[in-house]
């Protein structure tokens, strides 16, 4: 059991570091189980979603002044929030079977670790980066939330992709940065929960509540880190270590699964 706590905590970890950074932790809690030869509880989607809820914890406690000014004062990015979230969960309610399911492969992870790097690089390039999240107006907030529904697929990233549509409204980088991180809180709340009430379903809940809480503490710790870690690197660096990240991730994919 020792030995179970110890890969939940380290995918907590995974999950914590890589929710923020453009990489995608869909992609690393697939790939790490797999990489390492981990299955059981610890490679399933519900314990995926669990870890989401440290992260969705992080999010909520390193923003709280930003929570609280929305939720009182700025009522117009509450609805702009709203709006960003609305895709992603139709998408996720239409089609979320089939992401849990077909999605759920090393193959389709390295083809979207390659194709939303590019985008990100596009980004970058095309950006102006002029723009503040108070500027932000309906139509930005659809865009947003339009890439965020792509997130559902494994590898995109959905910081990733986010932030990169972000960039192409012009806003500043550590701006785009931060109204990724806020508008992923409605949507990771709504699958933390639904999937929540789903394991404790189970007649192994009890049992397998010493896992979650392992994955869920050590997520949120390193998610706390991940963010401000990310705030401050924003604000003078590009997205493109993290695409050539991807990069050479997805050739390591490739790569083991032409070996294996």
């Amino acid at each position: 059991m020792e030995a179970e706590i110890v890969k939940a905590a380290v995918l907590g970890a995974v999950q914590g570091i890589s929710e923020f950074l453009p990489i995608s932790s869909t992609a690393h809690l697939i790939l790490t189980p797999w990489f390492m030869g981990w299955n059981g509880l610890i490679d399933t989607l519900s314990f995926d979603v669990a870890l989401h809820g440290g992260t969705l914890a992080a999010i909520l406690v390193y923003f709280y002044k930003d929570w609280f000014d929305i939720i009182t004062k700025k009522h117009a990015l509450l609805v702009l929030l709203i709006i960003a979230t609305i895709p992603g969960a139709v998408l996720g309610k239409l089609f979320g079977d089939v992401v849990e399911t077909a999605l759920r492969s090393p193959a389709v992870i390295s083809i979207s670790l390659v194709t939303i790097g590019i985008f990100m690089l596009l980004a970058e390039k095309v950006s102006r980066k002029q723009r503040s999240v108070a500027t932000l107006t309906i139509s930005d907030a659809i865009i947003l939330g339009l890439a965020q529904a792509v997130a559902l697929i494994p590898g995109v990233s959905r910081s990733g992709i986010t932030i990169a549509a972000g960039l192409v409204t012009n806003l500043k980088r550590e701006e785009a940065a931060k109204m990724s991180f806020l508008m992923s809180a409605p949507i990771i709340a709504g699958a933390t929960l639904l999937h929540t009430v789903e394991v404790f379903k189970t007649p192994t809940a009890t049992h397998n509540g010493k896992l979650f809480m392992a994955g869920i503490i050590t997520s949120f710790i390193t998610g706390i880190l991940s963010i401000g870690f990310l705030m401050k690197f924003f604000k003078k660096f590009s997205l493109n270590i993290f695409v050539y990240y991807r990069f050479i991730l997805a050739i390591i994919i490739l790569a083991t699964l032409w070996i294996r």
